[in-house]
């Protein structure tokens, strides 16, 4: 997911250096979306790994 958030920053920067500005907005918001998705994401699974190991 993290992959694809990158991929779209990626199409935003060049659409905006090529000037399509129709392809801009709608590529960084998708790719803002699925990097916010990943980072909820991570932090729950961090948490649900410590709650997984006992001591």
């Amino acid at each position: 997911m993290l992959k694809w958030s990158v991929i779209l920053l990626v199409i935003a920067l060049i659409a905006g250096i090529f000037g399509f500005f129709n392809v801009v907005p709608a590529a960084v918001g998708i790719a803002k979306v699925l990097f916010y998705i990943f980072l909820i994401l991570f932090i729950v699974s961090l948490f649900m790994g410590r709650r997984g190991r006992s001591l």
